[in-house]
């Protein structure tokens, strides 16, 4: 029955979501059918291998993470995949010391990011803005 044990995540930010399968296997990470090693952006493939990188090669080399994320930008959707990873880690290992580990190093790991675009409001360019005027 362990064999066949599978953990669900997710993860959000901004509008990005995240959802992320956990199977055992050999250490392959892929984010929507990519592998991590060939993921396009630099930025985004090294904020997703922070909680890699914090658990070691004991933990990841005996799981297969498959994460799927929808909406948003590439930067939200990096942080939204890290989140569902971290999560993922903790909740496959049930080790409150690697839990511990993540939420020293970064709280985002493991704890969605709340912040949204503020609204933009009437008689403005943006949220809090508000047009020029002259008198001359």
């Amino acid at each position: 029955m362990s064999s066949k044990r599978i953990v669900l995540t997710s993860g959000k930010r901004k509008t990005a979501v995240a959802r992320a399968t956990t199977k055992t296997g050999k250490g392959r990470i892929r984010i929507n059918s990519i592998p991590l090693e060939i993921f396009p952006s630099e930025l985004a493939r090294m904020k997703i291998q922070e909680p890699l990188q914090l658990a070691g090669e004991a933990v990841i080399n005996k799981v297969d993470i498959s994460v799927n994320v929808k909406g948003g930008g590439t930067v939200g959707q990096a942080d939204a995949a890290r989140t569902a990873i971290g999560r993922a880690l903790v909740k496959w290992t049930q080790d409150p010391e690697l839990r511990s580990k993540f939420l020293h190093y970064d709280r985002t790991i493991l704890v969605a990011d709340s912040r949204r675009k503020e609204q933009k409001k009437a008689g403005g360019p943006g949220a809090r803005a508000k047009y020029q005027k002259s008198y001359r």
